[in-house]
């Protein structure tokens, strides 16, 4: 039985850095139990050498497992715990094979007030592909992933990163044009080989939204034998996805729910107003139609505005099975003094 040392990024801001050890632990367990067969043991903090890192015990690792634990959220180095010859512990680094595709500028290069934690992003779309029938493809299929809150595409970008098919819907408009002018400028910049077509969707001779797609590549050699990737961003009302995404057609779907406090609440189709408990109670069971059998659904909202059960009452009326033991309680965290975050994951029978 061996002893490994993961060391977490450092981050800037300081509330998610001080949370990031339990959210990792409680990534770490669920990758155990999803993808890992329950190998990893004695998950704990540990101090080393006055440096903090989440030890955890076990059999040596494939290169399969090792693959896997380099794309948890907060990863930065991992270790094999070592007894040199005096009787003292070394550590020998154990190389990481992230699933990345691109920059990391794709996501932290973005600025803007209420940006989501980058971390906390990747760690929303892990924990929900691992809960999904997709988990052991994770590392090897192009899965499809929706954003139904996208805002301006972190978790869009996540999924490009990752190798995955992105799609979104936002209803705010500035958001939708900050976005499509920021991805179309980086690909460019980068001399990513794309295409991209920007432009209305008509209905009945009205125009009802827009919409933004991509199809792009990490390297050109890629793309001219045609292993794309596809971004496929709409300027519309959440509880509209049906309108514009067949039923059935995604993996995984991942969203941030509106916080009741700097977000605001949103603006329906009709001119209504709706907090945070409304539009998921109004969205949820859309977004359920969207996901394929074996698909998974990943919340995170603000506990302040919708208490842990109302929320996971929403999810289970929308036909899925809500994951709401062990490691899937581990995810409640404070943000700032009006909201405390946490994460419901379900699955798709």
């Amino acid at each position: 039985m061996g002893e490994y040392a993961l060391l977490l990024l450092p981050s800037a801001n300081r509330v998610y850095a001080d949370a990031a050890v339990d959210l990792t632990r409680a990534e770490l367990e669920v990758f155990n139990r999803a993808a890992l067969g329950g190998r990893l043991g004695a998950i704990a903090p540990t101090r080393i050498g006055g440096v903090s890192y989440l030890t955890f015990t076990a059999d040596a690792l494939t290169a399969r497992d090792v693959a896997y634990l380099s794309n948890a959220s907060a990863a930065y180095a991992l270790f094999e715990v070592c007894a040199d010859l005096l009787g003292g512990d070394v550590l020998r680094p154990v190389e990481l094979t992230r699933l990345d595709q691109f920059d990391d500028d794709l996501i932290t290069i973005q600025k803007y007030p209420g940006k989501t934690n980058e971390q906390f992003t990747k760690l929303l779309l892990n924990v929900t592909v691992l809960a999904s029938a997709a988990a052991p493809d994770m590392l090897d299929r192009r899965l499809r992933v929706l954003d139904p809150l996208c805002g301006r595409g972190t978790t869009l970008n996540q999924a490009l990163t990752y190798g995955y098919d992105a799609a979104g819907l936002d209803l705010d408009a500035k958001d939708f044009t900050a976005y499509s002018v920021f991805v179309q400028t980086y690909l460019k910049r980068k001399k990513i080989k794309h295409q991209a077509d920007l432009g209305p969707v008509r209905r009945e001779r009205k125009v009802v939204a827009r919409r933004l797609t991509v199809t792009l590549a990490p390297t050109k050699e890629a793309y001219r034998a045609g292993d794309t990737l596809s971004l496929d961003v709409v300027n519309a009302d959440t509880t509209l996805a049906l309108d514009f995404f067949r039923p059935e057609s995604f993996d995984v779907v991942v969203a941030d729910a509106p916080y009741g406090i700097q977000h605001g609440s949103r603006t329906g189709a009709k001119g209504l107003r709706r907090g945070p408990l409304d539009l998921l109670t109004e969205a949820i069971p859309v977004w359920a139609r969207l996901l394929r059998p074996g698909g998974a659904m990943g919340i995170s909202w603000n506990t302040f505005v919708a208490r842990r059960e109302d929320t996971a009452a929403i999810l289970a009326e929308a036909g899925l099975e809500v994951l709401d033991d062990g490691p899937y309680e581990g995810f409640r965290h404070r943000v700032d003094q009006a909201i405390t975050r946490d994460i419901l994951i379900a699955r798709r029978p």
